[in-house]
């Protein structure tokens, strides 16, 4: 499986991470990010971050695995900074055409694991495979009473830094220092989400 996940992209020199001060600071980072946006993702809704909902981690969970999938289809590492930063116009266009969030994210994560497959990228499968089961876990959560969809969402969200940390140590797929960011941002939010619903 290592040749898989790594047989898209070659590594690169790492110029941004390697040492503790460059690795902590992304991981702060991605922390002050994560919970940057819980507090964004509850005020237009006149909510505090205190009152989070699933649909909140849930958000960040398919920005997630669209960033390492992309990467995987492009076979370009910094596209998956690029997706981290306009990927949340894919919530956007969901409310604007009032279609499910969770529809919006598995349909673009279809097409783009039907792209990097059509041409023949072997590191689409293994994120394709953990976008299935990342959002699959984020999309039944959005089903359930709120504050276990919520505890749910928040899971598969931390959960995720266990991928963030495999791509780190195998330095394939995204940028070293997308994983670290990656990394505290799900841990951050995905446990504040968690310690909120119960």
């Amino acid at each position: 499986m290592t040749e898989t996940i790594g047989a898209a992209v070659p590594a690169r020199p790492r110029r941004w991470t390697g040492t503790w001060p460059a690795n902590t600071a992304w991981i702060a980072l991605g922390a002050l990010t994560g919970f940057g946006l819980l507090v964004a993702g509850a005020a237009p809704a006149g909510r505090t971050w205190r009152e989070a909902v699933a649909e909140d981690p849930y958000t960040a969970v398919g920005v997630a695995v669209l960033c390492y999938l992309t990467a995987a289809v492009t076979g370009v590492r910094w596209t998956g900074w690029l997706v981290a930063l306009l990927a949340s116009a894919v919530s956007v266009a969901s409310e604007l055409l009032d279609v499910p969030r969770w529809i919006t994210f598995v349909l673009v994560g279809v097409v783009l694991a039907g792209i990097g497959l059509a041409r023949g990228r072997s590191a689409t499968w293994p994120q394709a495979a953990a976008l299935a089961g990342y959002l699959g876990v984020g999309t039944v959560a959005l089903f359930l009473e709120p504050r276990l969809g919520l505890a749910l969402a928040g899971l598969a969200l931390a959960a995720h830094a266990v991928w963030d940390v495999v791509h780190y140590r195998r330095d394939v797929v995204v940028n070293r220092s997308l994983a670290l960011w990656c990394i505290g941002l799900d841990v951050v939010m995905g446990g504040l989400c968690v310690a909120l619903a119960l």
